[in-house]
């Protein structure tokens, strides 16, 4: 059992996406002021480093050049040094060391490790983070290199500063851009909030127009006071209603011309039963007079049923789900069948009824259609041409394939009286009659016909039959021809030349 897909809000899904970059975006900015913040911190210490550095660098060189005195006289020289300069504050450590040329320590603290990479001679001071310890500090060293000593021998100078006041400051910093953003962050939510609320009210007010609609209305909905982006919802909206409209009308309409068609042969029902009652309540009952009204009932409720099937017939091309029961179906196989169905009616009127084309399963004539409705279509175009055909008459199917695969052409020829111009777009309308026939039919036929050609995508048109020999001016004939095409395509236009005649 499928699971009905969860409804979804609008206004919550525009929310989500309004805020969750929000929040995505909100710790990548706490990261990035951290960082930000440390490196502010360390700008002026830094400075202060360096400069502490260079000033006991230079001492080192004087201690530390040949002839400046013993060991224990540098050291004693550096150290003083040093004290001036880093005066320790209260927060923080300073650690300093002083390396002679071979390496020895010649001052400082031990516990500072030596850098691993590479030199950096005279002024250029370089700094790294490392431990004292367990203790991080920042250092700041640089190697002294003497040139007179015809060597690349070096001397390091190191001081090193425990992170006490950086972390201070960078704290201070943090505190300083964050705690506003803990403000802010809600304010901009609710204004989200409150912006959203605004911009989707017309749509509510939208819908509660719509809402208070009756169910009779179907005019189009207004478009000057609704947002541009949701025009083209409203455009489609009145389109449908449109659309609506005009099948209810012309449903209502089928519906009372049915009415009336089925009005005629029920009363001519009633009427003829209730001859023949008083007939046999009056004790006069002839035989003859009882045939004659059991013959017309029987008239009237062949007619009443032939109207209803084919009102049955036209609500089942009308039907979509049909569309899903589609399969391959051979036109010529289905046209030789109704033909022969067929051939009783037309030789008691003596009517030449036959079939011109391929036979079944020749090839190129097969299609995608619904079996019924296609059959439902050549019955009723083979039994309007025999309705209006005259006794003595022709009444020809006939299928063309086309030569280059594109469509099957399906024609129904008769010797009626033909169909005028200007009437030959109005047969196609249900309950239509031709002007001037005596003929008695339902008017659904060509009806069922055009709606089953339009769900299969078929072309029809009608035109007059070809001359044959014995003709007359006055009795041209009818050509319904309708055009499947076999691939889904374009239904083509140029039509084949029938091949020679082979009735059957």
């Amino acid at each position: 059992m499928f699971s009905r897909p969860e409804q979804r809000s609008l206004f919550g899904e525009i929310l989500d996406w309004m805020l969750a970059p929000l929040l995505l975006l909100w710790p990548m900015s706490l990261g990035l002021t951290w960082i930000a913040a440390q490196a502010i911190a360390n700008g002026p210490y830094d400075r202060d480093l360096a400069e502490v550095v260079r000033a006991l660098a230079r001492q080192a060189e004087v201690q530390t050049a040949p002839g400046a005195g013993s060991v224990e006289a540098a050291r004693a020289a550096l150290e003083l040094a040093a004290a001036a300069l880093t005066r320790a504050d209260d927060e923080d450590r300073i650690y300093f060391q002083v390396l002679g040329r071979r390496g020895e320590l010649l001052a400082g603290d031990a516990e500072l490790a030596v850098p691993s990479d590479g030199a950096a001679s005279g002024t250029a001071v370089r700094f790294r983070d490392d431990q004292v310890g367990d203790e991080p500090v920042r250092v700041a060293w640089v190697r002294l290199t003497d040139q007179r000593q015809g060597d690349d021998s070096e001397a390091l100078v190191q001081v090193a500063e425990t992170l006490g006041k950086r972390s201070t400051l960078a704290t201070e910093i943090i505190k300083g851009v964050i705690l506003p953003q803990f403000v802010i962050l809600p304010l901009a939510v609710m204004l989200v909030w409150f912006a959203l609320s605004r911009g989707i009210h017309p749509l509510a007010r939208l819908q509660l127009r719509i809402r208070k609609r009756e169910s009779t209305d179907l005019s189009p909905i207004p478009e000057s006071d609704v947002p541009d982006e949701v025009v083209p919802l409203v455009r489609a909206i009145n389109d449908l209603l449109q659309r609506l409209d005009r099948t209810i009308a012309a449903q209502r309409h089928f519906l009372a011309d049915a009415a009336h068609q089925l009005k005629t042969p029920l009363a001519g029902l009633r009427t003829q039963a209730e001859v023949a009652a008083r007939e046999i309540d009056s004790g006069r009952s002839d035989p003859a007079s009882l045939r004659h009204s059991l013959r017309q009932i029987a008239v009237s409720s062949q007619r009443a049923a032939h109207m209803v099937n084919q009102l049955l017939a036209m609500a089942r091309a009308e039907d979509a789900g049909l569309e899903a029961r589609r399969r391959a179906v051979d036109l010529a196989a289905v046209t030789r069948a109704v033909v022969r169905d067929f051939v009783p009616r037309s030789m008691a009127r003596r009517i030449d009824l036959g079939y011109e084309g391929p036979e079944a399963g020749s090839g190129g004539t097969t299609l995608m259609a619904e079996p019924v409705l296609l059959s439902e279509m050549v019955r009723n175009l083979v039994d309007n041409a025999l309705q209006y055909t005259p006794t003595g008459g022709t009444v020809t199917a006939r299928i063309v394939p086309d030569p280059f695969g594109q469509v099957v052409v399906l024609q129904v020829e008769d010797s009626g009286p033909g169909i005028a111009p200007a009437e030959r777009e109005a047969v196609f309308r249900p309950f239509y009659r031709a002007l001037g026939t005596q003929v008695d039919g339902s008017g659904l036929g060509l009806a069922i016909v055009q709606e089953v050609a339009q769900r299969h995508g078929a072309e029809i048109t009608v035109s007059d039959a070809r001359p044959r020999s014995g003709a007359t001016a006055t009795a041209p004939g009818a050509l319904f021809t309708v055009r499947f095409p076999l691939h889904g395509g374009a239904v083509a236009a140029p039509l084949p030349p029938p091949p020679a005649a082979a009735r059957s």
